[in-house]
């Protein structure tokens, strides 16, 4: 009879091992190229933003929005071959996400709890509003049914993320998602230029500048990089303000996909049920888990100050990721309609934003 099968056996077979290995270089192979030119970006971004400090004695432009800046600028001037994408998505995400999760050991849940149950409801109120009025703006643009929908989700949760995620419920098709996700990625990064320079104007303390940030801006990594110029606890509020609205993709696709004609375009294609990776992100939960083990003071004290510099060097690596997933260009090629339906819902975000916040008293 054949002995059953061990997972072990795989350590110990050398030709199980060899493919391992032979995968795991072949994998490093073809991220290698977009990842080191993340990283020379990166590295670009970090002398200008030394150099400034040594010639005016503080940074004015900081090196997470240095590298969104050097990274759209080298993508919509220098033509990128197709084997630095691979690289270019895997600093994007996976650094990204690794970035984030390290975060959570610089957070305790005395920053949480200080923001109180009323900062909770505001921000699930102002999604579904968000959704509700990105929506309806698009529709009155001529936006047919399914592109109004992306756009609306992308504004009101996290961007690109939500985007995919909600397409293949609604049956959107492909032209219609790469419109979406190509307005909202520059005009993300746009966002993260202006918002400090808007937080300045407003006079808004750190705390609130922190709400305001991460009510409004589309990504985890955007979050960051506006917040970054500020303060650390603008940092940290924003992050976890952010976190709040991404964990609310869940309850949307869960919704979507229980709407009848969006029930239907799932069953034309078979069924597509909802994955946990989509209900509640990897990272959000890490993120979680170390905030938990900070707050217990369960974490060594000698591992908090690394960790914050190894969060902060990748996350301007993937800013850098960020930055060359961008062309300019791609706005033309989005289309009017869909160019001011984003603008339009973004304006509607930013004003149920600084509602919100008036009712918050902040």
């Amino acid at each position: 009879m054949t002995a059953p099968f061990r997972s072990a056996d795989i350590l110990r077979s050398p030709s199980s091992a060899g493919r391992v290995a032979a995968r795991a270089a072949e994998i490093l192979a073809d991220i290698a190229p977009g990842l080191l030119l993340c990283v020379v970006v990166s590295g670009a971004a970090l002398v200008v933003a030394e150099f400034q400090v040594w010639l005016f004695h503080r940074a004015w432009l900081e090196s997470l929005v240095l590298a969104i800046m050097f990274g759209v600028a080298m993508r919509s001037i220098v033509p990128l071959s197709e084997r630095f994408e691979r690289g270019i998505d895997f600093c994007a995400k996976t650094v990204l996400e690794i970035a984030v999760t390290l975060l959570g050991a610089s957070v305790s849940a005395t920053t949480v709890l200080a923001q109180g149950a009323g900062l909770l409801g505001t921000i699930v109120a102002i999604v579904v509003l968000s959704i509700v009025m990105g929506y309806w703006v698009g529709r009155m643009l001529g936006l047919h049914h399914e592109l109004a929908l992306l756009v609306a989700c992308g504004n009101a949760i996290c961007g690109n993320s939500a985007i995919a995620a909600v397409a293949p419920i609604i049956g959107a098709k492909g032209r219609d998602v790469a419109a979406s996700i190509a307005f909202t990625a520059v005009l993300g990064v746009i966002v993260v230029l202006l918002l400090p320079v808007f937080g300045v104007l407003m006079g808004m303390p750190p705390r609130a500048y922190g709400v305001f940030a991460g009510l409004t801006v589309y990504a985890v990594p955007q979050v960051l990089a506006a917040t970054a110029a500020v303060s650390a606890i603008s940092v940290q509020v924003g992050t976890l303000v952010k976190l709040v609205r991404v964990l609310m993709l869940g309850p949307v696709l869960l919704a979507l996909s229980l709407l009848p004609s969006h029930a239907s375009a799932s069953q034309a294609s078979g069924p597509r049920p909802l994955a946990w990776h989509q209900l509640c992100p990897w990272f959000v939960i890490g993120f979680l888990v170390l905030m938990g083990l900070r707050s217990a003071d369960a974490l060594p004290h000698a591992m908090l100050a690394p960790a914050q510099s190894i969060s902060s060097l990748l996350t301007i690596v993937s800013m850098a990721a960020l930055g060359l997933g961008v062309d300019i260009r791609d706005i033309a090629r989005s289309g009017g309609r869909v160019v001011a339906a984003a603008m339009l819902a973004l304006l509607c975000l930013g004003g149920l934003s600084l509602l919100g916040m008036r009712l918050l008293a902040m």
